[in-house]
């Protein structure tokens, strides 16, 4: 097959071990994993100690291997604004900790849980205003705006979260899976959002209806459709099969060769291009 201009990924959470045996797991199979972290206060953590990170690093400067890191959290300010809300905090910690990866892009959801559904024109003001200054806050702490990719969500409209990104230079992360599962077509979203995305995710729809399945489950014309958009437009960040487990990741990779040996018929084996940096 032929070369793809962007870096394809997958998540750490492939093998059913830790960061490090994850990376040395997937290095050979893709170009970039997503660190997918959490800090539980009362609860589990898998935020990585400096030995690990030393160790993931090796793993990247000896095998090619870059990372992506997914925040814990959605991101918000308090209710009167304070910028202590535990979504920062944890956002903070996990950019400390990663730092040293020097990650291709920080993925990031807004919490707008009590303003989608229903809220006046001044509660929507201040939840943008709010959530603005969120992404401006984190957008220091990682070293600019361009290295924080905001995600789209399922359950809310498809450009909710269009008129805060507007504000700011800060890149997106467009989930197509997130639009399969509340059917929408996501080619004029991903078409309009691509100049600023960095990150792409691809997730396929079980028959049960969950996400984050392999991309078996989805139509041929469906997957194939995207990924010649990403390709006749020349996208150069990631796209990230962003499902966990062994056998999910190894059934997407196959429906991921097979979109694009559909799309380019060559015989060689698919390599996605090394070329995007920071």
């Amino acid at each position: 097959m032929s070369h793809c201009p962007f870096r394809l990924g997958a998540t750490s959470y492939v093998v059913p071990a830790e960061l490090v045996a994850n990376a040395h797991y997937l290095a050979d199979k893709v170009d970039d994993m997503q660190l997918v972290l959490f800090d539980l206060d009362d609860g589990p953590s898998n935020l990585p100690s400096p030995e690990a990170v030393a160790q993931l690093r090796r793993v990247a400067d000896s095998r090619g291997l870059t990372y992506t890191v997914h925040l814990p959290l959605d991101l918000r300010l308090g209710d009167d604004g304070e910028e202590t809300h535990p979504s920062l905090l944890k956002a903070r910690k996990v950019i400390d900790c990663t730092r040293a990866l020097n990650p291709l892009a920080y993925v990031a959801h807004l919490d707008g849980r009590r303003v989608k559904d229903s809220a006046t024109a001044e509660q929507m003001d201040r939840w943008r205003g709010h959530s603005a200054r969120a992404l401006e806050i984190v957008s220091e702490w990682i070293g600019g705006h361009e290295r924080l990719a905001v995600e789209n969500l399922d359950t809310y409209p498809p450009d909710f979260f269009l008129p805060i990104i507007e504000r700011l230079p800060v890149s997106r992360c467009v989930d197509v899976g997130h639009l399969w599962l509340d059917r929408h077509d996501p080619l004029p979203h991903l078409r309009d959002a691509l100049p600023r995305a960095r990150v792409v995710h691809l997730h396929g729809i079980a028959p049960s209806g969950r996400d984050h399945s392999s991309l078996a489950h989805t139509p041929p014309e469906k997957l194939d459709a995207v990924i010649e958009l990403l390709l006749r437009e020349n996208y150069c960040g990631v796209l990230t099969l962003e499902v966990f487990g062994e056998e999910d990741f190894a059934a997407s990779m196959a429906a991921f060769e097979q979109s694009m040996e559909r799309i380019h018929p060559t015989g060689a084996k698919t390599q996605a291009a090394k070329s995007f940096s920071l």
